[in-house]
């Protein structure tokens, strides 16, 4: 098994490397100031900052990589984006988080534009996938409802038919990155009587909509990554509607072949392993636990764990490359990366001792501006958004291994 790249990939991989020195603004080469970049919207955040500064450096990002197409690089040129193949994603993407550059684009890049591209009218491409690959449009996705988690098809928010109009009364909830966002991308029931992944259809709407109204919800970590989203008497034209009506869950449902190998993740977490332990022999000796000895293990098992994420990541970018859908292979990548994360941020936290139980990043006590303590507590829900690792379970032993359903 040789995983060295091609001299073709050699030259993509140096040309990617070329543009992030170049051009990465300065706001995103170091997140030494906890506040010099929004810990939750990053990018998505800056684009609609209070602070010129903020604005200016998210602009200039765009710009950098809209001129090589890769705001979208897995879209087709057509559509501006650069049409890259399997492993050139898989490069970019690995040395983007090499150098903890941000993505552009968020949810209308990966999510809404793919749709709009298989099932959207030539309008509503034109009209919409300039503005996502501009940066002049975010996008948010409304799928879960307070009573519709795992269970997403007994979503209940409606949606009425009235002449060329549809209106809409409901309610999402863990609506991710909304306050950031323009317009929002959601699933709605327009059929009460069909069966639950029948009766939904896709639509789209801007979030300055009159009925439309957001409420901050707070997450553990006493930030505000998502919100709920509550719809009374919406009305949007009736062109808003993408793909067939009713025929919604299977448009929702749709993805180009992106890069889907979470290569991202595992470089994340060999970084902050490696950034932590250079720490701990210099600038943050003296908070490391008197006993440490007893962790070098634990933190040679983390960092073997990232290195087999890695090569998880590997796996399914191949089997794209080979023209393979990946099935329970990305449950296992999901599930293990998920856990991971939660290892990871344990680890790191444990090597602190008691020190590793100061929140305040600004404290003279809080050892690398407490991000261990910080992330552990982040981490909690990973293992339950993007389909909980029970459900990737089941797959895994239905799918993957053949077993009977219980």
């Amino acid at each position: 098994m040789d995983w060295s790249d091609t001299a073709e990939q050699a030259a993509f991989r140096e040309q990617v490397r070329e543009v992030i020195v170049d051009r990465l603004p300065d706001r995103y080469r170091s997140n030494e100031d906890p506040e010099s970049v929004d810990e939750v919207g990053g990018w998505q955040a800056d684009r609609k900052s209070s602070n010129p500064d903020a604005r200016a450096a998210a602009q200039a990002w765009a710009d950098a990589l809209a001129e090589h197409g890769w705001v979208a690089p897995a879209w087709p040129k057509q559509y501006g984006g650069a049409g890259l193949t399997h492993i050139e994603q898989f490069i970019f993407n690995a040395e983007m988080a090499e150098a903890s550059a941000p993505t552009v684009g968020g949810m209308g890049v990966s999510m809404l534009g793919p749709t709009l591209i298989v099932h959207g009218t030539e309008e509503q491409r034109q009209e919409h996938l300039p503005r996502i690959l501009s940066g002049e449009v975010a996008w948010a996705q409304g799928y879960s409802e307070p009573g519709s988690g795992s269970d997403l098809a007994s979503l209940q928010t409606r949606a009425v038919r009235d002449g060329d109009e549809w209106i809409i009364n409901g309610q999402k909830t863990w609506t991710s990155g909304a306050h950031f966002a323009d317009w929002l991308f959601a699933l709605v029931r327009t059929d009460p009587e069909a069966p639950k992944h029948r009766g939904i259809s896709f639509v789209i709407m801007d979030l300055k909509t009159p009925g439309v109204s957001l409420r901050p919800l707070i997450d553990m970590a006493w930030k505000h990554p998502f919100n709920e989203t509550f719809f009374e008497d919406v009305r949007i034209p009736s062109k808003n509607l993408v793909g067939e009506e009713n025929r919604g869950w299977y448009v929702g449902m749709t993805l180009l072949d992106f890069e889907r190998s979470l290569v991202a993740l595992s470089i994340t977490y060999r970084r902050g392993l490696h950034k932590q332990l250079d720490a701990m022999k210099g600038a943050a000796a003296r908070f490391v636990r008197s006993d440490f000895n007893a962790m070098r293990l634990e933190f040679v098992d983390r960092a073997i764990e990232a290195e087999v994420l890695y090569n998880f990541s590997l796996r399914i970018v191949s089997m794209n490359a080979r023209g393979l859908v990946p099935n329970y292979e990305a449950s296992v990548n999901k599930m293990f990366g998920s856990e991971l994360h939660q290892r990871v941020a344990r680890t790191g936290t444990k090597a602190w001792g008691l020190y590793g139980n100061v929140w305040d990043p600004k404290s003279p006590h809080a050892p690398m501006r407490a991000t261990h303590v910080q992330d552990y507590v982040v981490s909690v829900p990973h293992t339950i958004f993007s389909g909980s690792n029970e459900i990737q379970r089941n797959v895994i032993a239905t799918r993957g291994l053949g077993l009977p359903r219980g």
